[in-house]
């Protein structure tokens, strides 16, 4: 009988043979699971207090060093809330009554913060610049740590690290995360409609998704179109969908188009207007240029580096991962990674399509560019270990993150280091007009330049790196355009009227077609910003070298990417970069005239220099100057 029993019992060799068939299917499923359900594996997991103390380092960082990007940016915000605020401004054709795309509700939510500070404080204007830079720039910091948050949740821990770690670092987030734009406000709300949806707060996700598309850009709303599938079909949430498509129309429509009749003087549902311009007209967006398919790809490159080839490859990742290797199947309380990251690849899938393509149209899905580039890190880990583990059997019990630590601590300092890069790029090849106008600001502050003397601020080429007025010692300082190579159209300043907002001004049109009105003769300019490459045209010479016109006051390095290599001009390397990159002088420039009259009688300016109606205009001023 003992023999029998003996020949029957399986010996240790034998038992580890049937166990490990038995728990194979497990073992598989538990070492290649999300890294919180191994208790094996250790991980530094920042708090969330942590994460929003380093995104908003980050983020402020943005809001002092980053220049200016895209001139919309300083015509159709930053100038019509100087009008808001101050009474003077720039007007695009977009705020003219006879077209409304833009909405003044916009506009107000972020005055009204700027307002109170002024009211409070009585802030020199560049200071109320900043200030709503860091106010953009905390409202960013709140939606990515709610993102982090609820990635760690759907995720795990270890893609969520990863996400944090591409959030502040990348020059994507640098560049977009304290802009005064649109996009980037639905960047913000459309972060957290996607981070809702992933904690399935349904609710906030349709409200945020609204205020978005409502508020923000129209075009957001094609985000959100993944979350209304999935709550109308998958969840069959009908009476909830809708119940809160009312509230949102309620709460946010309602008083949008209120306040933008108000302002325009008509009915006005500007997100409406915009979306029949961009789409249903025979014009359109492509007025203002047309770039090719690869736009993107190398725009994707220089914002997030490798994190961007890796967020395009996650679909064929995930895929291999499915194929090859083997692992339970994900929480039923999750969605699946592929219709997760659905609103990322619909956007592309979208927008590279488009001929008119533009830097900021993808700031929306910058945040879901770093969750998918995480993604795609862990994928290479997963296969990492997976081959490995073919060569070396004795892992196979191991979670997949103990012996693929390397690839991460790589994909982190790889990535991060070319973030880092590339913004210090940004900042030390571009951020002259920055420097220059805060130059400009202390001339009057300091009590150079007298602030009850009109001052014409003339700008040629240099137009679409203008600022913004904000920048402007006072009122007196008006923005003056010079004739250049440019053929488009310019802005022109609000009218000094109590509805301005809501009177139709002439020369304006939507062809993006020259308006010769705005221009201003030369020898009326008291200051000119102007860039020095040693390049000039027949309209747009070198201001700089006219010595018996103007005397330059202030001079910064800016980048000339003609003569710089392109490596060393995309991504600034210590010691390095200098040698291989050309720089210009960005100038500011003080007519000599005018620099004589403040020169004399000790700095003060005749009585006929002062402001005072019955003289006339500011440029009939200028002309008695000159």
């Amino acid at each position: 009988m003992r023999n029998k029993e003996r020949i029957m019992a399986p010996n240790q060799r034998q038992r580890q043979l049937i166990l490990s068939k038995k728990e194979l299917k497990k073992i598989n499923g538990r070492r290649f699971s999300k890294p919180e359900e191994s208790s094996g594996v250790g991980l530094v997991y920042p708090s969330y207090d942590t994460a929003f103390k380093l995104l908003l380092l980050a983020r402020f960082c943005s809001a002092v060093w980053c220049h200016i990007t895209d001139c919309d940016e300083t015509y159709n915000y930053w100038e019509p809330s100087h009008y808001l605020l101050y009474g003077t401004g720039q007007q695009t054709w977009e705020y003219s009554p006879e077209y409304a795309l833009r909405s003044y509700m916009y506009l107000l939510l972020h005055m009204v913060p700027a307002k109170i500070y002024n009211y409070l404080l009585d802030p020199n204007p560049a200071l109320v610049f900043y200030f709503t830079r860091c106010f953009l720039s905390v409202g960013c910091t709140l939606s990515e740590v709610y993102f982090y948050k609820n990635v760690s949740r759907e995720f795990g821990i270890h893609v969520a690290r990863l996400t944090l770690v591409f959030l502040i670092l990348s020059s994507g987030m640098y560049i977009s995360s304290a802009a005064f734009l649109p996009s980037s406000f639905s960047m913000y709300l459309s972060t957290v409609a996607i981070a809702a949806w992933y904690a399935r707060q349904y609710e906030l996700a349709i409200f945020a998704t609204a205020i978005s598309s409502l508020l923000g850009w129209p075009f957001a709303a094609l985000l959100g179109l993944p979350i209304a599938v999935e709550m109308l079909i998958h969840k069959r949430g009908w009476v909830k969908f809708i119940k809160w498509v009312i509230i949102s129309a309620v709460v946010i429509a309602i008083p949008m188009v209120w306040v933008d009749s108000l302002y325009f003087g008509k009915l006005v549902i500007a997100p409406l207007n915009i979306i029949f311009y961009n789409v249903f007209t025979s014009h359109g967006p492509n007025l203002y240029g047309t770039e090719p398919f690869s736009y993107y790809i190398i725009n994707g490159f220089l914002n997030f580096n490798f994190v961007f080839i890796g967020a395009l490859l996650a679909p064929l990742g995930l895929f291999l991962v499915w194929l090859i290797v083997p692992a339970r199947p994900r929480d039923r309380s999750c969605l699946s990674y592929w219709y997760s990251l659905a609103p990322l690849y619909l956007w592309i899938l979208v927008f590279f399509l488009q001929p008119h393509k533009e830097e900021r149209f993808l700031f929306p899905v910058y945040p879901m560019i770093c969750l998918a580039g995480a993604i795609a890190v862990d994928i290479v880990q997963k296969l990492y270990f997976y081959v490995r583990t073919k060569f070396n059997p004795s892992h196979i019990s191991c979670h997949y993150l103990q012996y693929t630590v390397h690839i991460t601590v790589l994909a982190m300092l790889t990535c991060g280091l070319l973030g880092l890069s590339r913004s210090l790029a940004i900042y030390k090849g571009y951020y002259a007009p920055m420097e220059i106008m805060t130059e400009v600001n202390k001339l009057g502050t300091e009590g150079v330049v007298p602030n009850d003397v009109n001052i014409n601020f003339c700008i040629g080429k240099e137009w679409h790196r203008f600022p913004s007025s904000f920048f402007f010692p006072s009122n007196n300082w008006k923005l003056q355009y010079l004739r250049s190579e440019f053929k488009g159209q310019l802005p022109q300043p609000f009218l000094d009227h109590e509805n301005a907002t809501s009177i139709i001004q002439a020369h304006f049109n939507d062809m993006n077609k020259e308006e010769s009105s705005r221009y201003i003769n030369l020898d009326k300019c008291h200051f000119l910003l102007d860039l020095d490459i040693e390049t000039e045209t027949a309209l747009e010479p070198n201001y700089s070298r006219l010595n018996h016109h103007f005397t330059i006051v202030k001079s910064s390095k800016f980048l000339d990417a003609s003569k710089s290599h392109p490596f060393f001009r995309a991504f600034y390397i210590p010691f390095v970069s200098h040698k291989f990159c050309t720089y210009g002088s960005y100038n500011l420039l003080q007519s000599n005239k005018f620099k004589s009259i403040l020169l004399s009688s000790n700095r003060r300016i005749p009585s006929f220099l002062k402001q005072n109606t019955e003289l006339g205009t500011q440029q009939d001023i200028a002309v008695d100057l000159m």
